[in-house]
């Protein structure tokens, strides 16, 4: 089979599960930075994570709105439900939790999810014709990369490191 092959436009039945998928997933991550917002002490990084909490909800939000399904009948009452600890997101989070959970784990966790997302969403709008549906996974997939930015710097202030607004000081110290 040749690439082309594989890389065929999703038909109506592939962008429905498409974005039935992102809903789930961008409600794994929801979970994922609650339970990571519960177990932070630094009170920054907590308020970081309930940030994304919230906009990962909002993210899900998006895809509900191009979604044809019937198989969720109130937005709320599915992002209510109880957490789906097998899924990849709160699985990953609870070795992290098993292995010692800090802030700087966390975080590291959070980055590697959200650049894999990214590209995961950025290919998958690639694959879809229809121009809605397209530009709400261009959408995320663009805030799914500033979550990445704003770990990143999240990051580098738990870690200590030089924040990129104090770079030009340093350098020319």
């Amino acid at each position: 089979m040749t690439m082309e092959k594989e890389e065929r436009m999703f038909d109506a039945t592939d962008v429905q599960k498409a974005v039935r998928n992102a809903i789930e997933t961008e409600k794994n991550a929801m979970n994922f930075y609650e339970l990571g917002a519960r177990l932070m002490k630094d009170p920054d990084a907590r308020r970081v994570f309930e940030l994304l909490a919230g906009e990962e909800r909002g993210h899900a939000g998006h895809f509900f709105k191009a979604y044809d399904g019937s198989d969720i009948d109130s937005f709320d009452d599915f992002m209510d439900t109880p957490p789906e600890h097998e899924s990849e997101w709160l699985s990953s989070m609870a070795r992290t939790i098993d292995e010692g959970f800090s802030e700087q784990k966390a975080m590291e966790l959070a980055l590697e999810k959200e650049e894999k997302l990214e590209k995961t969403l950025r290919a998958t709008a690639e694959r879809i014709a229809n121009p809605d549906v397209r530009a709400v996974f261009e959408l995320n997939a663009r805030e799914t990369h500033n979550h990445y930015v704003v770990i990143e710097s999240e990051y580098a202030r738990v870690m200590a490191m030089v924040h990129e607004s104090d770079m030009d000081i340093y350098v020319r110290e």
